[in-house]
C-alpha cells in the first residue's frame, strides 16, 4: 500500500507533507512538461512506506490511501505513479510556508473537481 497525492493539491502545493515525511518521498515536478505533471506534489509509490504521516498535514485534504483514492480521482493513482520514468525531473521540495487554507476554500477546492460529501 502507498499513499496517493490526488488533484486536490493542484495549483495548491502547500508542502506541510514534506515536513512529516520521514523517507523523503514527496516530489515536486522540475520538468517542463506541466500537462504530462500538473503544479502538484507526487508521492514516489516505490519510496512511501505507508506511514501515513503526510496525510492529516495536508490541508487541502488531498492525500488519501490508494486503496481510498475517491472514484473521481482514480487516474492520479496513475499520475503518482508515472513519475517513476522521469525520477531526474522531480526533487524534494522544501516547505517554504503558505497560508492555511480557510474550511470555505477547501470546500470550493473539492467543488471545483468533483468531489461532493
Amino acid at each position: 500500500m502507498t499513499w496517493v497525492i490526488t488533484r486536490l493539491c493542484r495549483d495548491c502545493v502547500d508542502k506541510s507533507c514534506v515536513d512529516v515525511c520521514p523517507v523523503e518521498c514527496i516530489y515536486e515536478y522540475k520538468g517542463d512538461d506541466r500537462e504530462a505533471f500538473p503544479n502538484q506534489l507526487y508521492i514516489q509509490p516505490e519510496e512511501c512506506i505507508d506511514c501515513g504521516a503526510c496525510e492529516p498535514e495536508c490541508p487541502w485534504e488531498a492525500i488519501y490511501e490508494d486503496a481510498s483514492v475517491p472514484e473521481i480521482f482514480q487516474e492520479d493513482t496513475a499520475l503518482n505513479a508515472n513519475m517513476m520514468d522521469c525520477q531526474d525531473d522531480f526533487e524534494v521540495p522544501v516547505n517554504e510556508g503558505t497560508e492555511q487554507p480557510t474550511p470555505e476554500q477547501v470546500a470550493e477546492n473539492k467543488a471545483k473537481w468533483g468531489l461532493t460529501a
